[in-house]
């Protein structure tokens, strides 16, 4: 055990005795995830839904207008530092937000915690730049696009000529998310995500990847990459590598 890590790989080494550095009421679950206390129906993709992975999360509820969070209000800085602090006593081994423009907040967390935090699905803006071919950008649907400041995308390691960004917040189709509706109108929603890709890729023809913003839209990542034939990146992606990174296991095969 290092670094507060504690592993067990062979349950049948009845003799082993394992020991942790703080004891708690629950064990297991490699990602805390910061969720607003938005009420309408999360599908199943949604960073907000349990079922959307195949190991354990832990969530810590936050209450404010979502606005604020958009914004990057400053009087939201101890709430979220707070929360991601209390999912690190309960064990968790990295803390993710469950809204991009939890990037406002980024480097404040993550010099709060000793483990550390990828608050937003926009922390990959880098890996993808770097993956692309040169002079190839990255089209963002985002569910505000006007909040998407340059100083948050520099932030976040990339240009603002590095990007291109399409915002739903505004559309139709979109409203029963933005507006916390009791229902969810999947369809419509789907067609406004997979319809802000088909625009992207026709008004910009070097798209090179399309990274989701929103932590609402994931479900409907499949959906644009059938229509785009492009790499799309979004919070599960980065959720997943997170954590792999922080949960490796041995492999087993022959060879």
């Amino acid at each position: 055990m290092e670094n507060g890590y504690s592993s067990v790989r062979n349950l049948g080494d009845i003799k082993k005795k394992y020991t942790v550095p703080d004891l708690r009421y629950i064990a297991g679950h490699s990602i805390g995830i910061i969720a607003v206390d938005l009420k309408y129906p999360k599908l199943p993709g949604n960073v907000a839904n349990a079922t959307t992975y195949d190991f354990p999360v832990l969530y810590k509820k936050v209450e404010f207008k979502i606005e604020q969070l958009f914004e990057g209000d400053p009087a939201l800085k101890e709430t979220i530092i707070n929360a991601a602090k209390e999912l690190e006593k309960e064990g968790v081994r990295a803390v993710v937000g469950a809204c991009g423009f939890f990037a406002n907040f980024q480097q404040d967390v993550a010099d709060a915690l000793e483990i550390p935090a990828f608050l937003s699905s926009m922390v990959q803006l880098p890996m993808i730049k770097i993956g692309l071919k040169k002079g190839r950008k990255i089209g963002i649907i985002t569910a505000s696009g006007g909040n998407i400041t340059e100083k948050m995308l520099r932030d976040m390691g990339v240009a603002p000529e590095d990007v291109y960004v399409e915002d739903i917040g505004g559309l139709d189709g979109f409203k029963t998310i933005r507006y916390e509706y009791e229902y969810l109108d999947n369809e419509s929603i789907a067609e406004t995500v997979v319809g802000a890709a088909e625009k992207l890729v026709r008004e910009h023809d070097d798209v090179g990847a399309i990274l989701l913003e929103c932590s609402d839209i994931p479900p409907y990542a499949y959906m644009v990459q059938d229509a785009v034939n492009l790499p799309v990146f979004d919070f599960i992606t980065m959720i997943n590598w997170a954590h792999y990174a922080t949960t490796q296991k041995p492999y087993y095969g022959y060879f």
